[in-house]
């Protein structure tokens, strides 16, 4: 039997919001961030939504205490990078992770811009293509701090460079991973399970997992038809306050047109 399920990466504290609350806390548009991305998730057909936690977890927590969202928590208690925190949810998923065709979308909680009609059109390219991954990339003006996508000579997918890792031919790549992927819960896992520290930063990386499926020789999809305004994630005050106004010009003009 087939699911759809989501984890939710929300496991910081964001030391640059200069605030003692986990970064997805705070509010844009008058609900928590990662609360829109949950949203999102239920809206586009997610059956279970796991939200990995960590830092500050019981003001998480008290965010979807009343919530109708069918939202599950697992804890990183030491965090080891993005890899290491959808291992996290391993456990939860060992049941989805033995049947064929489920499938696992992996989302930031600081990226509440995402919209279920985004998440649609990413399930709709990888079930089009068969694929065991896709990620959703984006052209930016200002790749700075991103994951930069790099393509072969054919111009499919490759693999995923973290900023800090990229050489300086990478650097200037405008294609960037905003960190929305679709996985089989089969092979995510078990790439997951044998992805190594990386040797710059210790971390382990989910970003490793598309490139390890492909030298496989298994398909890796990209969907680039993401809008660069919904690649914004927060990781300063600055940024939570153009986010607010984006998001709540999104929801003043779809009001206006209902």
């Amino acid at each position: 039997m087939s699911s759809l399920s989501a984890i939710i990466l929300a496991a910081g504290k964001g030391t640059r919001m200069k605030s003692d609350l986990p970064k997805v806390a705070h509010e844009v548009a008058g609900r928590p961030m990662v609360e829109w991305v949950a949203r999102a998730c239920h809206e586009a057909g997610c059956e279970r939504i796991i939200i990995v936690i960590g830092y500050a977890q019981k003001v998480v927590r008290e965010i979807f205490a009343k919530s109708e969202l069918p939202v599950e928590f697992v804890v990183q208690d030491e965090q080891h990078g993005t890899g290491h925190a959808v291992m996290c949810a391993a456990d939860a998923l060992a049941d989805e992770a033995q049947r064929e065709a489920c499938e696992t979308l992996v989302l930031a909680g600081d990226g509440p811009l995402i919209s279920a009609g985004t998440i649609t059109n990413i399930l709709g390219s990888h079930r089009a293509s068969c694929a065991v991954a896709t990620l959703a990339t984006a052209h930016v003006e200002d790749p700075t701090g991103y994951g930069r996508i790099v393509r072969d000579d054919h111009g499919r997918f490759r693999a995923i460079v973290e900023h800090k890792n990229a050489t300086q031919d990478q650097l200037a790549i405008d294609e960037i991973n905003p960190s929305y992927y679709c996985f089989d819960t089969q092979h995510l896992f078990r790439i997951l399970s044998t992805v190594e520290r990386n040797e710059l930063t210790g971390e382990y990386y989910i970003t490793d997992v598309p490139g390890i499926l492909r030298e496989e020789g298994r398909t890796v999809e990209v969907d680039d038809s993401v809008p660069a305004e919904q690649v914004l994630s927060i990781n300063s005050p600055e940024q939570l306050a153009a986010v607010n106004d984006i998001l709540t010009q999104r929801l003043a003009a779809t009001r206006e047109g209902a």
